[in-house]
């Protein structure tokens, strides 16, 4: 049994070792994904889908809350259709599949498999917007999208990935910036409540913004490595899209005017944010929100007499205000244990033979490995509290790995000192130029993540040019 068991566990490298290698391993040995026989495309196993599901079964609630409506567009844009604008197609033409064959004839005109649907959602309005009556529109899709990534990584980056992406369109411009700002306060309010990530709100550099977007704002979250991760982005597109695409409506004064329009999405990207957030070298650990079984049930000796039933009891109970599973394969309790570490289940209820004349059970949280010895009769207070607990503690744990690897920096000498000793953010001041965001990339390997809502006037002259600042800005290695 111990061999068993430290077997299980000893197929995942430890984060120290190797962190990359440490997150391929709890991909494939939690049961997340498998890689399928198209190079760059990965499967979602039932675990990993489940995960999938709660983050949009939570995101979904809270979008139709605010009067948005799920429509689905075709995975297939008109290459004529996609040109119209011109950055768009700009930006992503590297990325594009093409379909080029109908079965075994050619196709008059290319297809691209979408990487994005503001051109179908853009014809689609052209056709259906009349009168400002009829505004806004507010809709979302949840469906995959395909880039042709040259290096691929479970979650992080794919050729295909799954996410959901609103578009909408506003009489005025005033309507749509404020329905930018909505969105990103949103994904914030998910990540940090739900998800238990901290994140940096702000605005994205002319350079990294969306191609087409007249602004695109950001959460950038920070791994237990230090390296951020843009978990999930909100586009300011003004009325550019709405002109490439001939999309109007009769205003008020009963002229044709051009709507305004935003885009926002978030992807399968934040179950590898949950994975490096929060992850340990025994495998996963789950914030209870989006967790498949928030606590699951191991009977001790289960062929003592009354194990077996009352853990079925139990778990019948439990199912009443939480999601739980009942671990009743032949399995040595050990192993159970391995096993739904691995899986980052929140919380472990065992029940054995003494349990029962106490009328007790352990709980364990995953987090800490803490054991608290709680009667049958309190699970319904002691289990939600335990949970509510657990993901306070991950959120602050979280916060206090970002805030400690966190700097300042006056100077170019002290921003490369920083990053060649650390990985994390490193805040600068910085005059808004371009050159100066290419040259910070060159000599100090460092791309730019947001310009913070939350501003500090750290100096007055940007370290790269000395030049008077402009602005406050957030540096990074970024996956």
């Amino acid at each position: 049994m111990a061999k068993e068991t430290k077997k299980l566990v000893q197929a995942i490298t430890s984060q120290e070792e190797n962190f990359a290698q440490w997150y391929t391993d709890i991909c494939v040995k939690a049961e997340l994904v498998e890689y399928s026989s198209v190079k760059g495309f990965i499967i979602l196993r039932p675990y990993g889908q489940a995960i999938w599901e709660n983050i949009q079964k939570n995101l979904d609630a809270r979008f139709k809350a605010t009067g948005h409506e799920n429509v689905a567009m075709p995975v297939l844009i008109p290459e004529s259709l996609l040109k119209k604008e011109g950055d768009l197609v700009n930006g992503f033409a590297p990325e594009v599949a093409w379909v080029t064959m109908g079965g075994s004839d050619e196709l008059e005109e290319r297809l691209a498999v979408r990487p994005t649907s503001e051109t179908m959602f853009c014809d689609h309005w052209s056709r259906v917007l009349h009168s400002y009556r009829e505004l806004p529109m507010k809709y979302n899709q949840w469906c995959s999208v395909v880039r042709w990534e040259k290096t691929t990584r479970p979650f992080l980056r794919s050729r295909e990935f799954w996410w959901q992406e609103g578009h909408t369109i506003h009489e005025t411009s005033e309507e749509a910036e404020a329905e930018t700002m909505a969105q990103l306060n949103c994904y914030a309010s998910f990540c940090e409540d739900d998800l238990a990530i901290p994140v940096v709100k702000g605005r994205k550099t002319d350079k990294e913004k969306f191609a087409g977007a007249e602004a695109t704002y950001t959460i950038e979250a920070m791994m237990k490595d230090g390296k951020a991760l843009q978990s999930g982005t909100s586009h300011y597109f003004g009325d550019k899209f709405s002109r490439a695409y001939d999309v109007t409506f009769t205003g008020r004064d009963n002229q044709l005017h051009y709507p305004f329009q935003t885009s926002w999405g978030v992807s399968t990207r934040l179950v590898g944010a949950i994975i490096m957030t929060h992850g340990d070298d025994d495998g996963l650990i789950l914030p209870p929100a989006i967790a498949p079984w928030q606590v699951v049930v191991v009977p001790i000796a289960p062929h003592k007499p009354g194990v077996a039933e009352k853990a079925a009891e139990v778990a019948a109970s439990i199912s009443q205000y939480a999601r739980v599973k009942l671990d009743d394969s032949d399995n040595a309790p050990g192993w159970k244990f391995s096993q739904w570490e691995m899986k980052g289940v929140p919380l472990r209820l065992e029940l054995g033979p003494k349990d029962l004349e106490k009328n007790q059970c352990v709980l364990v949280r995953r987090d800490t490995r803490e054991k608290t010895f709680v009667s049958l009769d309190d699970l319904p207070t002691a289990i939600p509290a335990l949970l509510e607990s657990l993901t306070r503690d991950l959120y602050q744990r979280a916060l206090e790995n970002r805030e400690k690897r966190t700097w300042a920096a006056k100077t170019m000498d002290e921003v490369k000192a920083l990053a060649a000793a650390n990985t994390g953010y490193i805040k600068t001041m910085w005059c808004g130029d371009l050159d100066c965001e290419l040259k910070m990339k060159e000599e100090a390997g460092l791309s730019s993540r947001c310009m913070p809502f939350e501003q500090e006037q750290i100096s007055d002259v940007c370290p790269v040019c000395g030049k008077p600042a402009k602005t406050m800005i957030y540096w990074g290695v970024a996956y």
